[in-house]
């Protein structure tokens, strides 16, 4: 568990910067790097980091 959080926020962050790179260069498809990184981060970063949080809490109240 602990690795994908690590995975995914990598990855996430790889395609904001990618984007941004992109966007600063005026190269083509940043959009689509944009878009990638926001799946990302909001349909596997964030859900996988707070079940992680979950689990821990859970854990120390157990």
């Amino acid at each position: 568990m602990k690795k994908s959080v690590y995975v995914l926020g990598f990855l996430t962050f790889f395609f904001f910067n990618t984007a941004l790179l992109f966007e600063i260069l005026s190269w083509p498809h940043s959009a689509i790097f944009i878009l990638t990184g926001y799946i990302l981060f909001n349909f596997g970063f964030l859900p996988t980091l707070f079940y992680k949080l979950y689990k821990a809490e859970k854990k120390r109240l157990a």
